[in-house]
């Protein structure tokens, strides 16, 4: 493969950084489209070859904007979706402990177990993950590659890309708008930047 730039999207006009939105295809906020300029200007130097993003709304916009700068088409990749958190979708992790005490335990010990009632389960999340990661086979090692997407498939990539057991995807925090990058060789992966959020201020 080559070098990634792991991009998380913006903020959303429903308030990603408190409720949970998988499969919701809600639109980037006001300061969701502030923080996708910020990304732009931070990368507009940075050479970038191919872009991949979610099809879901958020991800898309933010990955069209860092876009702007580099004339390139924008690849839509529904495998790059959020986990769809079924009836969890717009819920507070405080409000899901009180409806959902079983499920919020299993989610709190990071049980590989977690399904969401209604949604997805992490093996099916990673299900998706891999086909996406069987699409990057194709690109030569000179290539640099930027994936705008959410935080549970960008962790699972990570997990993928340093071969280590994907029960350790809740040990990355990947926050809205964060810019990881990953460097791939032969003999592995190097992370050289994870979770960087400098470029907001």
């Amino acid at each position: 493969m080559s070098k990634l730039l792991l991009v998380g999207h913006g903020d959303t006009v429903l308030n990603s950084a408190e409720r949970l939105w998988g499969e919701t295809d809600v639109e980037l906020g006001t300061v969701g489209l502030r923080q996708a300029e910020r990304l732009r200007d931070r990368l507009a130097a940075q050479r970038i070859d191919v872009i991949y993003s979610s099809n879901l709304q958020r991800a898309l916009a933010t990955a069209k904007t860092i876009a702007s700068r580099h004339q390139l088409k924008v690849i839509t990749c529904p495998e790059l979706r959020e986990i769809n958190f079924g009836k969890f979708e717009g819920l507070t992790f405080q409000e899901i402990r009180q409806l959902y005490p079983e499920i919020a335990e299993l989610w709190t010990n990071w049980s590989p177990q977690l399904e969401f009632p209604g949604g997805e389960s992490v093996d099916e999340l990673n299900t998706r993950v891999t086909r996406f990661l069987d699409r990057l086979k194709k690109h030569t090692p000179e290539e640099t590659i930027l994936i705008v997407a959410h935080s549970a498939p960008l962790r699972l990539i990570i997990c993928h890309l340093l071969g280590i057991e994907l029960w350790r995807w809740r040990q990355f925090r990947l926050g809205l708008a964060s810019l990881s990058i990953v460097e791939t060789y032969p003999q592995g992966a190097i992370v050289s930047l994870l979770n960087d959020t400098s470029h907001l201020g």
